[in-house]
């Protein structure tokens, strides 16, 4: 949703005039505003919920709880497994790679310069299946709330 769509729309209560609904519009454009500087910008979800509330059919309270659902909902679409990582490779390489978003079905090697002409050891292409359930099972269960900020970025790099 642009900047001025919203905008606009909460303006509208303010030219109506009524000090309840211009106060209400003046609080949710303030909110909007400081997300914004993070570079947030607003869903149409959320609009509605904000129009709701300054027309009075729902409170402050249930907005809350309405807009904290909605995002708990899609938070919960995003699976932390091969599969999805599998479909983010399909959507960043879809026409760049034909192969984007599948796992390979051969093995390969290749000599590296940075390696002095030696080769990685890929993975063969039977197990690749298996060894990324394996990683994906052991990484979802590593609990990372005992770690601070530059030990939990280290261990997310070294299983990346």
């Amino acid at each position: 949703m642009s900047y001025n769509s919203w905008n606009l729309e909460l303006n509208e209560y303010i030219r109506q005039g009524e000090p309840d609904k211009v106060e209400k519009s003046n609080a949710w454009k303030t909110a909007i505003g400081l997300q914004d500087v993070d570079g947030l910008k607003p869903s149409k979800y959320l609009i509605e919920t904000a129009k709701d509330h300054i027309e009075g059919k729902i409170s402050i309270s249930e907005a809350d709880r309405l807009i904290v659902s909605f995002h708990k909902e899609r938070e919960k679409t995003f699976q932390f497994s091969p599969v999805e990582l599998q479909n983010i490779h399909h959507k960043l390489f879809e026409g760049v790679l034909h192969y984007a978003g599948r796992i390979r079905y051969y093995n390969i090697t290749k000599n590296e310069w940075v390696l002095k002409g030696d080769t990685v050891r890929y993975a063969s292409f039977d197990s690749i299946r298996a060894t990324l359930d394996y990683d994906f099972s052991q990484e979802k269960n590593f609990y990372y709330k005992r770690l601070n900020i530059h030990e939990a970025i280290r261990h997310f790099a070294k299983f990346t």
